[in-house]
């Protein structure tokens, strides 16, 4: 039986869609028949069925625990704000500084010889990456998973910018693609991305998606929005960021319910759930107009999402406007498996685009208008006469536990 050591910032699913990515990933290994075992910095009582689950317990009494919280209170009670002035000079907080060393003495101290050590993190942080970094007697085996761009002026536009620290955060990233033995990324997009930066991703890096992990959900009511299964239902379930505008989907979407009857109008939805950001104003104007335009500006259970997913008619995922889009959304393993349409409002260069196929019907760039609405109206008929399915095998297949064996087993072998 191969054994798997996981070091993750979180396995709460409820923080972020890339801890419920992370999870999925556990959860197949375990399926897998993986002996895995779990350390992770939830700080939280956190257990994965069939997994051995460890929080780690922060340092409270170190030099860098203590400036942590001496800045965090400067910042808080006093307002003097030195976090630029610290990372400019060290790269990094005093708080991730603290967070590596607690994550460094728990990894010391464990009786486990692992095949291969996974690293998992969220954000910008990369704290087990850091970690592992001064740990050399585990890189011969290290699986540094890099979920997006780093550092964040690596991004594309309109998402990147320079950080306080920059130079530092490069040079930690370059250490970890020399030193890492199997760098990971959830898309191949996204591994050629980083590869034209830093060589040895492109030389030596590997892809793993993100996975479908097949849960059983409780059949409780869902009780928010007023959702209904049996409706028209396009869902885009999660955050939207400052960059993700809606609009031409909002517009797309209430010229088509203006051309229907009002027996067929009522059968529409659109939902969006997840917080709006800035886009609040504008989910707000045209839910006021058009009242089949439903939106819940805040998180809701993971639990509750999935479900949602797999009830929708159609589910969106919705990017930035963009030359390209290197990253695989923690939401994509989802909406294959609901096995219902997704509209893809991504740029032409996109792994999501990559992924259906370039002739995929439902793809257009996030501002097209009269494509969206050409899509509405197809996959509204196509549900009329029950053929709303996605039908993608090849996809469902890509993001299975089988894949990730063949995978995982040839690194090891």
């Amino acid at each position: 039986m191969k054994r798997i050591l996981v070091i993750a910032e979180s396995i709460d699913v409820n923080d972020s869609s890339g801890t419920k990515g992370r999870v999925a990933l556990i959860n197949n290994m375990v399926k897998i028949g993986y002996d895995v075992h779990v350390f992770h910095y939830t700080r939280k009582n956190i257990q994965i069925q069939g997994a051995k689950c460890i929080a780690i317990r922060e340092i409270k009494f170190s030099w860098n625990y203590f400036f942590s919280r001496l800045e965090r209170q400067l910042r808080y009670k006093l307002k003097i704000d030195l976090h630029e002035i610290f990372e400019k000079i060290w790269g990094f907080s005093f708080t991730l500084f603290n967070d590596r060393d607690s994550i460094i003495k728990a990894i010391k101290n464990i009786d486990f010889d692992p095949d291969l050590v996974f690293t998992f993190s969220k954000g910008g942080s990369f704290r087990p990456h850091h970690a592992l970094l001064k740990l050399p007697n585990l890189q011969d085996r290290w699986v540094a998973y890099i979920h997006d761009p780093y550092p964040m002026h690596l991004y594309p536009r309109p998402y990147a910018w320079v950080e306080p620290g920059y130079l530092k955060k490069w040079r930690f990233v370059k250490q970890m693609s020399v030193k890492a033995a199997y760098p990971a990324f959830p898309s191949a997009l996204l591994k050629d991305w980083m590869g034209s930066y830093f060589a040895e991703f492109s030389q030596r890096g590997i892809v793993i998606p993100h996975q479908i992990d097949k849960k059983t959900i409780e059949s409780k009511e869902i009780n928010i929005l007023d959702w209904n299964s049996k409706k028209f239902n396009i869902l885009h379930a999660g955050s939207l960021l400052h960059a993700r505008y809606p609009r031409a989907l909002l517009v797309a979407f209430e010229t088509f319910v203006s051309s229907l009857d009002e027996i067929s109008r009522s059968q529409c939805r659109l939902v969006f759930i997840g917080s709006a950001n800035n886009h609040r104003q504008v989910l707000q104007d045209f839910s006021q107009r058009v009242p089949e335009i439903k939106f819940l500006d805040y998180s809701v259970p993971f639990d509750t999402v999935y479900k949602m997913q797999q009830e929708t008619s159609v589910n969106v995922i919705l990017e930035a406007k963009s030359e390209i889009s290197p990253f695989l959304p923690g939401k994509f393993p989802h909406c294959i498996a609901a096995n219902k349409p997704i509209f893809s409002l991504s740029p032409a260069l996109s792994e999501v685009k990559r992924l259906l196929g370039e002739n995929y019907p439902y793809w257009a760039e996030v501002d097209d208008e009269k494509k969206i609405f050409q899509m509405i109206r197809t996959a509204y008929q196509n549900w009329k006469d029950d053929k709303g399915y996605l039908n993608r095998s090849d996809l469902e297949d890509y993001l299975s536990e089988k894949k990730l064996k063949e995978k995982i087993d040839s690194l090891v072998n």
